[in-house]
């Protein structure tokens, strides 16, 4: 960005200034930094910033952002360097003005976020959150790495609490928003589904286009506040033609689709990018390609092997919605399996009861094979296997111990299934495993 342009964005007090026609890199971190960049500092819970723009300047840097009167370089000051740095972003995205795609969701965003961006990509130069980098930090460094021939940008936006999500749709103005599903993550945070839905439905604040795409959910339907074009779809919309471990083929509104992932759940999130796709002209073709180029990332139902077993590991994150639809692939779909479901954490005063309510799922479930095993780690899955006596089931403190069990007990040609918050680790019994 020119340094006009800067202040134009972002209104600085201008400390000490240069030629306002200089071009310049904006870099939020010094061990990156490189000669012609300007600093903006940013602060956190554990991190400051600020305390680095000297070694900034001694580096390269031209300038940078301050919140208290220091001149190094070219010296802007601001109140807030995390609201520069929004502003900043929220200018390119208009100088630019790529379409933007805005996707959330208490589970299944990121998936959804991918298969929007396999879709869209068939038509038009598409950029994408990277991994789950989708909070206002993340925002903005999508829009500054997103290239400048970039027609369409697929954000994923993320929130731990009322009013973040607000602040993403204010700063990246989306043509299209995405709500995957409302369910009970963050419910410890927010203390109720209802609060859940006002947050995921803060998405359409600031939308500038007129197109809002939901899963067909009557919590989603009362909360949202939204003028414009409503999609809603969900499973009933759709007939599956055929079901596999790794494959799926459906037809939704006349049109046979194929999607290299198992699970009614992803055929869901795909209607979210096949609806996306129609609404920005896609032929029903274009939209078949980008759908069977779709693959699952790492920790999303990412098959490995370990120590001889086959596992499907898909511990990047875990709630009761997103437990209860694994568990319903895994049975609709396998035949010999072991499951490995870890804590559900961030689920507040009914944490116990969310997890009981699971293992009660899971003993009366109409696909539940008698062979089955059902392995919990952690306090809190602990009442998972409380909850089942139809097939064998047990308990382990740590991933250490249950690797040893299965190890040494459970036979190599059982499956092994994988799933649980990430803050369990549970990668760490793969490791252990091999």
């Amino acid at each position: 960005m020119k340094l006009n342009e800067i202040i134009k964005a972002v209104n600085p007090k201008i400390l000490k200034g240069s030629s306002e026609d200089l071009d310049v890199n904006i870099s939020t971190d010094t061990r990156t930094i490189s000669n012609g960049d300007f600093y903006l500092p940013l602060k956190g819970a554990s991190f400051d910033g600020e305390k680095f723009i000297p070694q900034a300047i001694e580096k390269g840097a031209v300038g940078c952002f301050t919140t208290f009167a220091q001149i190094h370089g070219i010296t802007f000051q601001v109140p807030d360097t995390l609201e520069a740095y929004l502003k900043l972003a929220n200018y390119r995205r208009n100088k630019l003005n790529f379409t933007v795609v805005a996707v959330t969701g208490s589970s299944g965003k990121t998936t959804t976020k991918e298969l929007i961006s396999s879709v869209l990509s068939e038509k038009f130069k598409t950029f994408k959150t990277p991994l789950n980098h989708n909070n206002e930090i993340g925002l903005c460094q999508t829009i500054f790495e997103a290239p400048d021939d970039t027609e369409v940008l697929v954000l994923e936006m993320g929130m731990r609490g009322l009013g973040e999500i607000e602040l993403l749709s204010k700063y990246s103005e989306p043509d299209i928003t995405v709500i995957s599903n409302v369910g009970t993550a963050h419910i410890g945070r927010l203390g109720s589904k209802e609060n859940i839905a006002r947050a995921k439905c803060e998405i359409v604040k600031y939308q500038r286009g007129d197109t809002f795409i939901a899963h067909d959910d009557d919590l989603i339907k009362k909360t949202v506040n939204f003028a414009g074009e409503k999609i809603y779809y969900s499973i009933n919309d759709v007939n599956v033609l055929e079901k596999n471990t790794d494959s799926s083929k459906f037809e939704y509104k006349g049109t046979v689709y194929e999607l290299n992932a198992g699970g009614d759940y992803n055929i869901e999130n795909s209607l979210a990018a096949i609806n996306t796709g129609l609404k920005l002209g896609m032929k029903e073709e274009e939209i078949q390609k980008g759908l069977k180029k779709y693959h699952p990332i790492e920790k999303r139902w990412e098959a490995v092997n370990a120590g001889g077993f086959e596992i499907i590991n898909d511990s990047y994150n875990a709630n009761p919605e997103s437990m209860k639809a694994f568990v319903d692939t895994v049975f609709e779909l396998y035949d010999n399996y072991a499951l490995v479901l870890a804590d559900m954490k961030e689920l507040g005063k009914d944490e116990i009861l969310y997890h009981k309510e699971l293992g009660e799922y899971i003993n009366n479930h109409k696909f539940l094979k008698p062979d089955a095993l059902v392995i919990s780690i952690g306090d809190l899955a602990k009442n998972i296997t409380e909850k089942i006596d139809r097939v064998s089931s047990l308990h382990f403190s740590d991933t250490k111990s249950a690797a040893e069990y299965i190890k040494n007990n459970v036979s190599a040609d059982k499956t092994l299934f994988l799933k649980g918050s990430r803050g369990m680790k549970l990668e760490e019994l793969i490791t252990a495993l091999k």
